[in-house]
Order: structure tokens, then sequence, then C-alpha cells
């Protein structure tokens, strides 16, 4: 009774109705769209996610696997580097060229080193603290995060991008520069080749979107949550303006002015 009482209401209140409508539209479209007055026109705002991921073996030239006649030590010794390599990804120069070749802004590529019981958090970096605001810009972050086996010499490089292509580069640039750096470090330091770390990526990353039909969800919803709160206002107001004409009856026949009984005949 009460939800068909709320209808004729707004029956009566056709042209606020229109109007919510009208809103409703244009805050759903604002949700997944930027709205540019001057030039008018639409951007799409990035609401996607995306991940990739590779994994990287730390081996000697003389592979460590494969030789049998390589004892578990030098495994053991390949594993506790592999926790340094992932923190020289993490590193500032390193993750400079891993923002130019992939393409990625500077400002918005976050990267986590590898975390071990004895580095349980990751160290905070100056100009890369985190804020309680960057819930709000998470789709349109970069991200890679890095992962060491505790038992084997494996780099895990996971990489979060607004869309599947940009998650992929990022994965792979990561790699690559990575290697790039320790090949310029070992040619500094005239490092034999013989003695220098190879690093072996199992497979190049491939991006996938988690997400998928995210942005009509989030108009949908958008429109609905702001087409029943205009309504709800439409139904509020038109009882405050009721029972202000009410109210200023009331007030008007109580000063006598109200209408004239019948003369008895």
């Amino acid at each position: 009774m009460g939800l068909g009482l709320r209808l004729r209401k707004l029956w009566h209140l056709r042209g606020g109705v229109v109007g919510a409508f009208v809103v409703a539209l244009l805050v759903a479209t604002w949700s997944v769209e930027k709205i540019s007055v001057v030039p008018l026109k639409l951007t799409p705002r990035s609401l996607e996610m995306a991940t990739a991921a590779t994994h990287v073996v730390v081996d000697t030239p003389t592979s460590s696997i494969l030789d049998l006649r390589q004892d578990t030590y030098s495994l053991e010794g390949l594993t506790n580097r592999t926790v340094l390599l992932g923190n020289v990804m993490a590193s500032t120069p390193v993750l400079q060229s891993i923002a130019a070749r992939s393409g990625v802004p500077l400002q918005l590529l976050q990267i986590d080193a590898p975390l071990t019981p004895a580095q349980p958090r990751a160290p905070a970096e100056a100009g890369r603290d985190k804020h309680t605001s960057d819930i709000f810009k998470s789709t349109n972050q970069y991200r890679l995060s890095l992962q060491a086996n505790p038992t084997v010499p494996i780099l895990d490089v996971y990489a979060q991008a607004p869309d599947a292509r940009s998650a992929a580069d990022l994965a792979n640039a990561a790699v690559d520069e990575l290697r790039r750096h320790l090949a310029q470090l070992a040619a500094t330091g005239r490092i034999p080749a013989q003695d220098q770390v190879r690093l072996v990526q199992l497979g190049r990353a491939r991006g996938t979107v988690i997400n998928r039909g995210v942005r009509w969800q989030v108009a949908i919803v958008a429109f609905f949550v702001t087409f029943g709160a205009a309504c709800a206002s439409l139904i509020f107001l038109a009882r405050i303006r009721d029972g202000w004409v009410l109210e200023s009856q009331a007030e008007h026949d109580a000063e006598g002015h109200g209408p004239t009984e019948a003369l008895p005949a």
C-alpha cells in the first residue's frame, strides 16, 4: 500500500521524475566517462583492471638446476640471491628504466620488493608514501609485485595495469631491465661471463582483464542509486510542500476567515 501511494505521488510529479531521470543518466555517464565541456567530449575512465605474471629462474652459467654435479648448497645460495635481485629490481634506477621501457608514467608506477621473515614489511621510500586517497585511483595505477620463492631460486613477477597489454609489457619490461642492469654492472666490474648470474625467464608474460563488464555495472548502479535518491527527494519535498499548505490553511481558518456556516431557516 505504501509503495502504491508513493508511485501515485510520483505520477503527480511527472515533471520532477523526468528531471530525476535526466540527472541519473548524466551521473551514470559521468561514472564511466570524463566529461569535458570545452571542447565538448567524452573520455573513457579507466575502470578495468588487468594482470600479468612471469617467473624468472636465477641460475649460473653452468646450470645448477640441470647439472647433477652441482650440490644443493649451490641452490640455497641462489635462493638467497633471488631476494637480493628482487630488491635490485625494485630500486629507483631500475624502476625508472622499467617505466621508460613499458611507457608507464613514473609517478603511477608502484613496485613491491620481495618480503622475507627478516624483512616482513616493505621499506618506505621517499615520495612514494601510501595514502588513503590511493584507493580512488587504484585502477589507474601500474603495480609490480615481486615474490621470491623461499625454497627454490625463482623470482615471481606480478604486474597490474588498466589493460592486458600494458600489464604484459610491464611484467616483461621488469625482467628485461633487470637483466640489462646486471649486464651493465658486470661490464663495469669486469666480471667474467662464467662468473655472472644468469636469468632464465620461463615464458613471456601475457595479460588478462580480471573485471570485464565493470563499466556497465558501474553505470547501472550509479543510474539506479541516483534515480532512487532523486525520487525519494521529490516525495520528501512534496510532503514538506503539502504540510506547509495545510498549516497555512489551518492558520487562515483559525483567524476566522474560514467558510461561513449556513444560517438556520
